[in-house]
Protein backbone atom coordinates (compact mmCIF):
# COMPACT_ATOMS: atom_id res chain seq x y z
CA UNK A 1 0.00 0.00 0.00
CA UNK A 2 1.26 3.48 -0.85
CA UNK A 3 0.62 6.54 1.30
CA UNK A 4 1.20 10.16 0.35
CA UNK A 5 1.71 11.95 3.66
CA UNK A 6 1.59 15.72 3.40
CA UNK A 7 1.53 18.89 5.43
CA UNK A 8 0.78 22.44 4.33
CA UNK A 9 1.49 25.85 5.80
CA UNK A 10 -0.83 28.74 4.95
CA UNK A 11 -0.21 32.48 4.65
CA UNK A 12 -3.42 33.65 6.34
CA UNK A 13 -6.60 32.61 8.09
CA UNK A 14 -8.52 32.09 4.83
CA UNK A 15 -6.67 28.75 4.47
CA UNK A 16 -7.24 28.77 0.72
CA UNK A 17 -3.61 29.06 -0.34
CA UNK A 18 -0.35 27.36 0.61
CA UNK A 19 2.92 29.02 1.56
CA UNK A 20 4.74 25.68 1.94
CA UNK A 21 4.13 21.97 1.44
CA UNK A 22 5.98 18.89 2.61
CA UNK A 23 5.38 15.40 1.22
CA UNK A 24 6.63 12.02 2.48
CA UNK A 25 5.75 8.91 0.48
CA UNK A 26 5.41 5.70 2.51
CA UNK A 27 5.58 2.22 1.01
CA UNK A 28 5.91 -0.98 3.02
CA UNK A 29 6.15 0.87 6.36
CA UNK A 30 9.10 2.89 5.09
CA UNK A 31 9.53 6.45 3.87
CA UNK A 32 10.75 6.08 0.29
CA UNK A 33 10.58 9.64 -1.03
CA UNK A 34 10.37 13.14 0.44
CA UNK A 35 9.73 16.49 -1.17
CA UNK A 36 9.22 19.98 0.22
CA UNK A 37 9.00 23.47 -1.19
CA UNK A 38 7.91 26.95 -0.40
CA UNK A 39 4.92 28.12 -2.43
CA UNK A 40 4.14 31.63 -3.61
CA UNK A 41 0.50 31.98 -2.49
CA UNK A 42 -0.10 35.17 -4.48
CA UNK A 43 -2.01 36.66 -1.55
CA UNK A 44 -1.49 38.53 1.71
CA UNK A 45 0.11 37.13 4.85
CA UNK A 46 -1.34 37.47 8.34
CA UNK A 47 1.08 38.33 11.15
CA UNK A 48 -0.03 35.22 13.07
CA UNK A 49 0.93 32.91 10.19
CA UNK A 50 4.29 34.63 9.72
CA UNK A 51 5.07 34.26 13.42
CA UNK A 52 3.94 30.62 13.43
CA UNK A 53 5.82 29.46 10.33
CA UNK A 54 8.55 32.04 9.79
CA UNK A 55 7.44 32.30 6.15
CA UNK A 56 7.18 35.85 4.82
CA UNK A 57 6.13 37.33 1.46
CA UNK A 58 9.79 38.08 0.72
CA UNK A 59 10.84 34.47 1.27
CA UNK A 60 8.26 33.07 -1.17
CA UNK A 61 8.34 35.75 -3.89
CA UNK A 62 10.44 33.53 -6.21
CA UNK A 63 8.87 30.22 -5.13
CA UNK A 64 6.59 28.32 -7.53
CA UNK A 65 2.91 29.19 -7.57
CA UNK A 66 0.48 26.40 -6.66
CA UNK A 67 -0.57 25.93 -10.30
CA UNK A 68 3.08 25.31 -11.29
CA UNK A 69 3.71 23.07 -8.30
CA UNK A 70 0.56 21.02 -8.91
CA UNK A 71 1.92 19.85 -12.27
CA UNK A 72 4.85 18.26 -10.43
CA UNK A 73 3.01 16.79 -7.45
CA UNK A 74 -0.28 15.68 -9.02
CA UNK A 75 1.16 12.32 -10.19
CA UNK A 76 2.38 11.67 -6.63
CA UNK A 77 -0.96 12.65 -5.07
CA UNK A 78 -2.85 10.52 -7.59
CA UNK A 79 -0.90 7.37 -6.71
CA UNK A 80 -1.69 6.69 -3.07
CA UNK A 81 -3.88 7.27 -0.06
CA UNK A 82 -3.45 10.81 1.25
CA UNK A 83 -2.54 11.12 4.93
CA UNK A 84 -2.11 14.14 7.18
CA UNK A 85 -2.13 14.98 10.87
CA UNK A 86 -5.48 16.70 11.41
CA UNK A 87 -6.22 15.73 7.81
CA UNK A 88 -9.49 17.66 7.38
CA UNK A 89 -7.45 20.89 7.64
CA UNK A 90 -4.81 19.91 5.06
CA UNK A 91 -7.40 18.33 2.76
CA UNK A 92 -9.48 21.51 2.97
CA UNK A 93 -6.51 23.71 2.07
CA UNK A 94 -5.71 21.42 -0.88
CA UNK A 95 -9.34 21.52 -2.07
CA UNK A 96 -9.55 25.30 -1.76
CA UNK A 97 -6.23 25.75 -3.61
CA UNK A 98 -7.45 23.56 -6.44
CA UNK A 99 -10.66 25.60 -6.57
CA UNK A 100 -8.84 28.98 -6.39
CA UNK A 101 -6.63 28.01 -9.33
CA UNK A 102 -9.51 26.37 -11.23
CA UNK A 103 -7.67 23.05 -11.37
CA UNK A 104 -9.80 19.95 -11.94
CA UNK A 105 -8.50 16.83 -10.25
CA UNK A 106 -10.53 13.93 -8.88
CA UNK A 107 -14.00 14.52 -7.40
CA UNK A 108 -13.14 12.51 -4.25
CA UNK A 109 -9.80 11.74 -2.62
CA UNK A 110 -9.27 8.85 -0.22
CA UNK A 111 -7.45 9.91 2.94
CA UNK A 112 -6.66 9.02 6.54
CA UNK A 113 -5.87 11.14 9.58
CA UNK A 114 -3.01 10.32 11.98
CA UNK A 115 -4.68 12.29 14.78
CA UNK A 116 -7.45 9.71 14.72
CA UNK A 117 -5.01 6.81 14.39
CA UNK A 118 -2.85 8.06 17.27
CA UNK A 119 -5.93 8.37 19.51
CA UNK A 120 -6.62 4.68 18.89
CA UNK A 121 -3.00 3.60 19.37
CA UNK A 122 -1.94 5.93 22.20
CA UNK A 123 -5.09 6.76 24.20
CA UNK A 124 -3.01 7.59 27.29
CA UNK A 125 -1.69 10.83 25.80
CA UNK A 126 -3.11 14.11 27.15
CA UNK A 127 -3.71 15.29 23.56
CA UNK A 128 -2.83 14.11 20.07
CA UNK A 129 -1.22 17.21 18.59
CA UNK A 130 1.67 16.52 16.25
CA UNK A 131 4.28 17.78 18.71
CA UNK A 132 2.81 15.73 21.58
CA UNK A 133 2.67 12.45 19.63
CA UNK A 134 6.10 13.07 18.09
CA UNK A 135 7.64 13.70 21.50
CA UNK A 136 6.03 10.59 22.96
CA UNK A 137 7.37 8.44 20.11
CA UNK A 138 10.82 10.08 20.09
CA UNK A 139 10.36 11.54 16.61
CA UNK A 140 12.38 14.67 15.86
CA UNK A 141 10.18 17.60 14.91
CA UNK A 142 10.76 21.19 13.80
CA UNK A 143 7.09 22.07 14.21
CA UNK A 144 5.29 24.21 11.59
CA UNK A 145 7.96 23.46 9.00
CA UNK A 146 6.08 21.54 6.31
CA UNK A 147 8.92 19.10 5.54
CA UNK A 148 9.42 18.21 9.20
CA UNK A 149 5.69 17.99 9.93
CA UNK A 150 5.13 15.67 6.94
CA UNK A 151 8.08 13.49 7.95
CA UNK A 152 6.85 13.24 11.56
CA UNK A 153 3.34 12.41 10.35
CA UNK A 154 4.76 9.65 8.13
CA UNK A 155 6.66 8.23 11.12
CA UNK A 156 3.48 8.30 13.22
CA UNK A 157 1.58 6.54 10.42
CA UNK A 158 4.23 3.79 10.29
CA UNK A 159 4.19 3.35 14.08
CA UNK A 160 0.40 3.09 14.11
CA UNK A 161 0.42 0.55 11.28
CA UNK A 162 3.14 -1.44 13.07
CA UNK A 163 0.91 -1.53 16.16
CA UNK A 164 -1.77 -3.16 14.01
CA UNK A 165 -4.15 -0.25 13.55
CA UNK A 166 -6.99 -1.35 11.28
CA UNK A 167 -6.55 1.08 8.39
CA UNK A 168 -10.04 0.66 6.93
CA UNK A 169 -11.47 2.12 10.16
CA UNK A 170 -9.70 5.38 9.37
CA UNK A 171 -10.19 5.72 5.63
CA UNK A 172 -12.47 8.52 4.47
CA UNK A 173 -13.37 10.17 1.19
CA UNK A 174 -12.91 13.90 0.82
CA UNK A 175 -15.32 15.63 -1.53
CA UNK A 176 -12.97 18.03 -3.28
CA UNK A 177 -15.84 19.81 -5.01
CA UNK A 178 -17.73 20.56 -1.81
CA UNK A 179 -14.69 20.64 0.52
CA UNK A 180 -16.04 18.18 3.06
CA UNK A 181 -15.41 14.77 4.57
CA UNK A 182 -17.64 11.85 3.63
CA UNK A 183 -17.81 8.38 5.08
CA UNK A 184 -19.47 8.34 8.46
CA UNK A 185 -18.54 9.38 11.96
CA UNK A 186 -15.08 9.00 13.43
CA UNK A 187 -14.83 6.42 16.16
Amino acid sequence: MRFVVFDVETPNSANNRMSAIGVSVVEGMEIVHEFATLVNPETHFDRFNIELTGITPEIVKDAPKFSELWEAIEPIFSDGILVAHNAPFDMGVLARCLRAYKIAWVPYAQYACTVRMSKACFPQLCNHRLNTVSSYLGIELDHHKASSDAHACAEILCRCLQRGVELRRFLRAYDLQRCCTLGGNWR
